[in-house]
């Protein structure tokens, strides 16, 4: 192995380690919370839509002014008080669930709260990787990271459906908070001096927010990248909504068989993560953002066949197919938009498109429950995996499919097409 790889980088291992910490957590969190809601709290399909669009509401409400506020601070610290309040908040939910008090609308808030924190150490996150590791090694980079985030898909599902069968789903949420203060225990422990971003006069907050929407929207490849992530989160959101409750209730499985379900996404995208570099380098990089979509996502739609028996593994099969698919788009794209931004404006190219593709969620999240109220929950998943996979008609019909690889400049650097 090289000396030159990220392995050997102390501090990329410390980011890396309490990535992993948080990611197993929250995946935890991801499968526990919506059992609560939906077995412990007999929720029904719209208030489980509301608790969807609470998880990602804060992009929509925060998503532009975060951006500014983080190009303005050193991100590290934005991202350590980002993890502390989410750990705090939801350490709650087992609190308040060990004494009794513990409501529907004390989760709606807890998620809704943490959501705003998770706008705060995104943004932060993803501008924070450049000034750590260079921008040399991004693409190896968000590599190791997406294969964290593939393995914790796995684990944290999976070990969240045995838990809420053996302590309950409040006490497993316990796991979720924990995750998040391990992140903060190694988010503090990066000795790596950060650089101050440089402050341009005193310019007006709308201002700033829309230098970086322009920033976006000009660059034609990331608009349409923009775009697809936004359909496709927008119906996955929806699906997400009535998800647990059509595999409970419909497809009739037990808390651990969901567990697993919604784990083995993660073994696709573990293995695109550790192929992800040699892939994108030989089919080429605005190539995989297109013809992966194309290929792969359409997986999604063996999920409403899911039941007992034989027809888990067909669903199991799907979502293993998706989750490949979606690593290796994130990995190509994310990487490209990391690349040709200028470090001043990495915070608000973030909290742009954030803005935008997770945005769309709470009101996904609100579609999948009135969705679910309406037509039934499997009508409801059905229309929900069909329309997340017409989100790849976005960048197929964009200038990206005319290219092998994207722009790059005189200086050999990545630029806006």
């Amino acid at each position: 192995m090289s000396r030159d790889s990220l392995f050997f980088h102390a501090d990329f291992r410390r980011l890396w380690a309490g990535d992993t910490a948080s990611q197993l957590g929250m995946f935890v969190g991801i499968t526990a919370v919506p059992l609560l809601a939906a077995v412990t709290l007999a929720a029904t399909p719209f208030e489980m839509g509301l608790l969807t669009m609470a998880e990602t509401l804060g992009f929509l409400l925060l998503g532009l002014p975060a951006g500014v506020w983080v190009d303005r601070l050193p991100r590290r610290p934005v991202m350590l008080t980002a993890d502390l309040v989410r750990a705090v908040l939801m350490l709650s939910i087992p609190v308040a669930w060990w004494t009794g008090v513990l409501t529907m609308g004390q989760l709606l808030i807890v998620v809704l709260l943490t959501g705003f924190a998770t706008v705060f150490f995104d943004v932060a996150y993803q501008a924070y990787l450049p000034a750590l590791v260079g921008r040399e090694h991004l693409l190896e980079g968000n590599a190791k990271l997406q294969a964290v985030q593939s393995t914790a898909q796995i684990a944290g599902p999976s070990a969240a459906g045995v838990l809420v069968q053996v302590i309950g789903a409040a006490s497993t949420v316990l796991t979720t908070g924990l995750g998040y203060l391990a992140s903060a225990l190694c988010l503090w422990r990066i000795r790596t001096v950060e650089t101050v971003p440089e402050r341009t006069g005193h310019e007006r907050l709308v201002s700033q927010i829309l230098e970086g929407l322009r920033f976006v929207f000009a660059d034609k490849p990331l608009r349409a990248i923009v775009a697809c992530t936004a359909t496709a989160n927008l119906f996955g959101a929806a699906a997400q909504a009535v998800q647990v409750l059509f595999l409970t209730r419909t497809a009739g499985l037990p808390p651990a068989a969901v567990g697993v379900l919604l784990a083995v996404g993660g073994i696709g995208g573990i293995l695109a993560a550790l192929c992800s570099g040699a892939i994108i380098r030989r089919v080429g990089q605005a190539r995989s953002i297109w013809l992966v979509p194309l290929l792969v996502w359409p997986g999604n739609l063996l999920v409403p066949l899911a039941g007992p028996g034989w027809r888990l593994a067909l669903a199991d099969f799907g979502l293993a197919a998706a989750g490949f698919g979606v690593i290796l788009y994130n990995v190509a794209q994310v990487s490209y938009r990391q690349a040709i931004t200028p470090d001043r404006l990495l915070g608000r190219m973030n909290a742009s498109v954030r803005f935008v593709v997770w945005g769309a969620m709470p009101l996904g999240g609100l579609l999948g429950g009135a969705l679910g109220e309406t037509v039934g929950l499997t009508g409801a998943l059905w229309i929900a995996v069909i329309g997340e996979l017409c989100g790849a008609l976005w960048v197929l019909c964009s200038p990206l499919r005319r290219m092998r690889d994207l722009p790059v400049s005189e200086k050999g650097d990545l630029a806006p097409a």
